[in-house]
């Protein structure tokens, strides 16, 4: 099987981490939304919801604990249905990029597992209309499992793109490899950019929702909805006819002598010889 990390190339990784700024955004943004107004608790960071979740035994607190199980349990099921989606398109395709594949930034499979994503969204964004952005009892839950989910599918989605550098959901070890690479001297800053930007995303993404939850709240469903779409066009760009020639090339050389080598290397690394 041909990884599809042997066609990186430099203006796809340019791309690469707009995307990742764009669906890091979106993180930022559907936090604050369910952090105000989906019972204090987050839908990407479950590192934070565990904790809550164990303040929440030791307070006594049913509310907080009942919300946080809720939003662990949609992250879960939407890395299941992200990972089952993208297995399902790669298995219909034989594992193989085809030359659509080649020929624009993100492979198919993952294409469709951000439009996953995105349906999740426009449901959220309904539901959040419905209830006049204050939803409470059964509707609360139903669209904090709905983003939670969404949340899921972006994290799956990311570790498709073999994007091992960075995430867009959980940021602390993208801050540790960004400060670590900093503080080391006399070698140069690897993914720096990209590492700046999603951090600098998330920041964006939570400062605009809470200017939303406080003046428009209707519209905060907007900003992730916008993010993803940002990203889907992104991931359909076409690139160059001389990029597309080098990804094919790269394709085939993979695809004749990566069978032995381990899949694990890191993203626009060279596999060692």
């Amino acid at each position: 099987m041909i990884s599809y990390r042997a066609m990186d190339t430099r203006p796809r990784q340019q791309i690469m981490t707009l995307i990742a700024i764009a669906l890091t955004f979106a993180s930022g943004a559907n936090d604050v939304a369910s952090f105000t107004r989906l019972g204090g608790v987050f839908t990407s960071v479950m590192t934070g919801n565990i904790v809550l979740w164990g303040l929440s035994a030791a307070q006594r607190s049913v509310s907080l604990f009942s919300h946080t199980a809720v939003s662990i349990a949609g992250y879960i099921i939407g890395v299941a249905g992200g990972t089952w989606v993208a297995h399902g398109f790669k298995v219909h395709g034989d594992g193989k990029p085809d030359e659509t594949d080649r020929d624009s930034v993100l492979p198919a499979h993952v294409s469709w597992a951000l439009f996953t994503e995105f349906v999740l969204l426009a449901g959220f964004t309904a539901g959040w209309e419905v209830t006049g952005a204050r939803p409470a009892g059964w509707a609360e839950f139903v669209l904090l499992a709905a983003l939670a989910a969404a949340m899921g599918m972006q994290s799956s989605s990311v570790n498709e793109m073999g994007l091992t550098n960075v995430s867009t959901t959980f940021l602390t070890g993208t801050l540790t490899g960004l400060i670590s690479s900093l503080a080391r001297p006399g070698q140069e800053m690897q993914h720096g950019a990209r590492r700046i930007g999603v951090l600098v995303g998330l920041a964006a993404g939570a400062l605009l929702c809470g200017l939303l939850v406080a003046t428009a709240p209707r519209v905060v469903p907007v900003l992730p909805l916008a993010a993803v779409i940002t990203a889907l066009v992104l991931s359909a760009v076409p690139l160059s006819n001389g990029e597309a020639e080098r990804n094919g090339e790269a394709g085939r050389n993979g695809e004749a002598g990566g069978n032995g080598e381990a899949g694990g290397n890191a993203e626009g690394e060279r596999p060692r010889r």
